[in-house]
């Protein structure tokens, strides 16, 4: 497996991001957030590939022009 695939859990994933594991557990409820998937009934991983795809497009739809 290469590391872009590595499996990350919740908390790795809200370390990363920056945010609490309880939103990324709210983005899962409401559909957002990173793809993720189930190993089994209470393990949910996502791909570090997938978080990092994820992550380069909020911030390319969150990018602003410079302004001189």
């Amino acid at each position: 497996m290469e590391s872009d695939d590595e499996l990350l859990r919740t908390r790795e994933v809200a370390l990363l991001l920056g945010v609490p594991a309880n939103t990324l557990r709210w983005w899962r409820y409401i559909g957002e957030g990173p793809e993720w998937f189930r190993l089994g009934p209470r393990v949910v991983v996502y791909r570090a590939s997938k978080v990092a795809a994820w992550l380069a497009e909020r911030e390319a739809e969150g990018a602003r022009p410079q302004t001189a």
